[in-house]
């Protein structure tokens, strides 16, 4: 499904991020794996280039603008080209009222989700627009891109940013074959998600029981759903918020 196209992924240490780079390597992409843990991505490349795939570990931090330049930089020197990002990088917090919330936490939430988002946008269209032929942005979203979950304040504010990022960007780069899609995604097995559940045990049931399917994803069905519209197959979907959430904004 994704012959020939270099793709970078964002958050790959673990999760989501780690799981898609298997998956897409799988479906014949070249991966260009970005996190901060450099350790992780290394091992994991390893994993990938043993079996046969492409793969390429570049460290850095998503808010850092500088650090995103030089993985995208990384990817067209090593594979000629940059067709797809997927940028997954998250954070979160729970359990704290808006009120309570430290002003730091906040900033750190916006910073990683938002932000993040944002640097690696500019700076993977830039070199898509650049090479001339197009191609293709998913940006990691959440239910709580589209309703109140239960999560924070600041981490709901966040990704209802990143959906509007996301149709701001179809908008602007459909007409110049540059599509950009959300995943609007549901509780997930995740590193991240079983640190929520250590400091608040309590959510789980809520987590669960809002899935019409009354279970939590496994991070490599996300991962399908990115492979899908990073690929051809959908070539006429752009500006969306995509759910794979079981259910839960269905419901």
């Amino acid at each position: 499904m994704l012959a020939g196209k270099t793709i970078m992924i964002t958050g790959a240490s673990s999760g989501i991020g780690a799981a898609a780079a298997r998956l897409f390597a799988a479906e014949g992409a070249a991966v260009v794996l970005m996190a901060r843990r450099e350790r992780y991505i290394e091992k994991l490349a390893e994993e990938i280039t043993g079996e046969g795939g492409r793969a390429l570990a570049v460290a850095g931090d998503v808010t850092v603008p500088a650090d995103v330049a030089r993985v995208v930089e990384a990817a067209v020197r090593t594979y000629g080209r940059l067709d797809g990002g997927f940028n997954n990088a998250g954070w979160a917090t729970a359990g704290t009222p808006l009120h309570e919330t430290d002003d730091s936490v906040f900033d750190q939430v916006m910073d990683v989700n938002v932000r993040g988002v944002w640097n690696c946008m500019k700076a993977q269209i830039g070199a898509m627009l650049a090479d001339g032929r197009g191609g293709a942005v998913v940006n990691t979203a959440s239910c709580a891109g589209v309703v109140a979950t239960g999560a924070t304040a600041s981490y709901i504010a966040a990704k209802h940013a990143v959906i509007g990022l996301t149709k701001a960007g179809g908008h602007e780069y459909g007409e110049r074959g540059i599509r950009v899609n959300a995943l609007v995604v549901g509780s997930t097995r995740t590193e991240l998600m079983e640190q929520v559940l250590n400091d608040t045990p309590s959510l789980e049931e809520s987590f669960v029981s809002r899935s019409m399917q009354k279970r939590m994803a496994d991070p490599v069905e996300v991962a399908q759903a990115a492979a899908w519209l990073l690929s051809e197959r959908s070539s006429f979907v752009t500006g969306a918020a995509v759910p794979v959430d079981g259910g839960w904004t269905g419901a």
